[in-house]
């Protein structure tokens, strides 16, 4: 079987392709290495997949191109013929959204657009693609569950995500194409992306700079590690979505469909409040934080907490990783690779 991994110099796509190579599976990379945050981190990224590549037993090639280039990705599947696509590519950010809300529209809108008639076209078994915890905006009904609608976004970011969901479903329906949406709660671990609070964080405190602090870290999120979520992503990716056969018109469940349709969390299960994060950060370091302390901003919401009962029941998804642990493993990951004392 042959997957795309769209994304697989991002933060999540990496790890993705990484596992699927060492698993000994057929892998197309598919990204476009732009400038949002500094390309060497996604340089790196690419090589250690060519590392991975040259002990799997798995074919690893890799396509340099943008989403929104309709003609790169009609060339990719035509060349490829992959059988399952990852779609993990993204503009991603909240705060940027306020400022290059283009930038979205051409790579989750546009771009996702493209990948659907791609997959449409070419006979694609099964698409998986990233949504988000944020989609669920202004819900304060925790934990969040896919039964619950989402109709609120809070960013423009989470608007675009929520647009995917419902684009999806309409192919799914329109063209019996399965399709999977995975909504991530809060990923971090090493290899992280640098413009998350845990590499800010991280940075700031070994430079001895304040951090800031919103809300005045009183807010919640349920911090996911990357292991938990690849985890999860490849149990689903292994199984093509299929019609919910009690699916009911007259009260349509948001998490599934008679189409081959659904959504699934993957989330830690176990919301952290920012002041214990940050003091798990200064814990792995050895080094107290200065804080600046600041209100909470009208983008972010107040709390997130993960119901995974769906993805539980149906994969046996169990999160396994400590926020203490994976903090302590990101550290060290951030020293081996940045020369952090």
């Amino acid at each position: 079987m042959t997957v795309l991994v769209t994304g697989n110099a991002g933060f999540i796509g990496f790890h993705v392709a990484r596992q699927l190579l060492e698993r000994g599976q057929d892998v197309i990379g598919f990204d476009s290495v732009n400038d949002y945050y500094d390309p060497a981190l996604k340089q790196a990224r690419l090589a250690e997949l060519d590392k991975t590549a040259a002990a799997s037993k798995g074919r690893y090639s890799f396509i340099r191109a943008d989403l929104a280039d309709r003609a790169a990705i009609e060339k990719c599947f035509g060349d490829e013929k992959p059988d399952t696509v990852i779609h993990l590519a993204a503009q991603a950010g909240i705060g940027y959204s306020l400022e290059n809300p283009h930038a979205y529209v051409e790579s989750n809108l546009v771009g996702f657009t493209n990948i659907l008639e791609a997959c449409r076209h070419y006979g694609v078994s099964h698409l998986v693609y990233a949504s988000t915890s944020s989609v669920y905006g202004a819900n304060t009904a925790l934990p969040f569950s896919e039964h619950q609608p989402a109709d609120h976004p809070l960013q423009f970011y989470a608007a675009t995500k929520r647009a995917n969901e419902m684009m999806a479903h309409a192919y799914s329906h329109l063209f019996r194409l399965p399709t999977t949406g995975l909504r991530f709660f809060t990923v971090y671990g090493p290899w992280g992306r640098p413009d998350m609070a845990l590499s800010i964080f991280t940075r700031n405190i070994l430079a001895g700079k304040p951090i800031d602090v919103f809300d005045h870290g009183n807010h919640t999120r349920d911090f996911t590690y990357i292991d938990d979520v690849v985890a999860g992503v490849l149990m689903v990716a292994d199984a093509p979505a299929r019609p919910d056969p009690d699916w009911n018109g007259k009260t349509p469940d948001p998490a599934s469909s008679g189409a081959p349709f659904r959504i699934y969390n993957i989330g830690n299960t176990r919301p952290v409040k920012l002041t214990s994060y940050i003091e798990a950060i200064e814990d792995a370091l050895g080094m107290k934080a200065e804080k600046n302390l600041l209100p909470r901003r009208s983008e972010d919401v107040p709390d997130t907490h993960s119901d995974v009962t769906l993805l539980a029941e149906a994969f046996g998804y169990a999160p396994k990783t400590s926020v203490r642990e994976g903090v302590g493993t990101f550290v060290d990951w951030y020293r081996a690779y940045y020369g952090g004392a």
